[in-house]
């Protein structure tokens, strides 16, 4: 299942990169910067780069988030790709693939720019999402698959266990 896998991670990692690419083309930037265009009443392209973790927790500057983060990152997929070579299941194989591919298109960014590009920025009203990009919604998806086929497996096993209960 591990070439299962790498197809979703590898795609991940282009599609993010490309999509960086496109919107630092777009901003005239070569890399980290600040710059907000409205799109719609709920959408903003932004360029903004995240140098701490999800949701710019620790976003304090370079410093050690750099290196921390990466090697942290590149631990994760490392085991990551472990679980991947013992997995039997597509649909979780798909996941892990997912998941792999977003934190290295992150990874890239935090060895290239100091920080992950982010630009898709959402907002209702008052209240706003914070900016990600294509490798945090390949992660965000992975897991909820992840959780859905678990979810999935634990309900045919409880299946599979009442009916084998059943007198003939």
């Amino acid at each position: 299942m591990i070439g299962r896998g790498l197809g979703p991670a590898i795609s991940v990692v282009v599609l993010d990169q490309l999509s960086k690419y496109v919107v630092l083309q777009h901003f005239d930037e070569q890399g980290c910067a600040n710059h907000r265009e409205i799109v719609t009443g709920f959408f903003d392209l932004v360029l903004t780069c995240n140098r701490g973790m999800s949701f710019g927790l620790f976003n304090a500057g370079p410093g050690l988030s750099v290196p921390l983060f990466s090697i942290a990152a590149v631990a994760i997929v490392a085991i990551l790709l472990f679980w991947l070579s013992r997995v039997k299941s597509e649909l979780l194989s798909s996941a892990i693939g997912l998941i792999i591919g977003g934190a290295l298109g992150n990874v890239i960014d935090r060895l290239r720019f100091g920080g992950v590009v982010d630009f898709l920025y959402f907002h209702l009203g008052s209240w706003y999402w914070p900016a990600f990009n294509v490798a945090d919604s390949a992660i965000c998806i992975g897991v909820a698959i992840m959780l859905f086929e678990g979810l999935l497996a634990r309900r045919q096993g409880l299946q599979a266990k009442q009916e084998g209960d059943r007198l003939p």
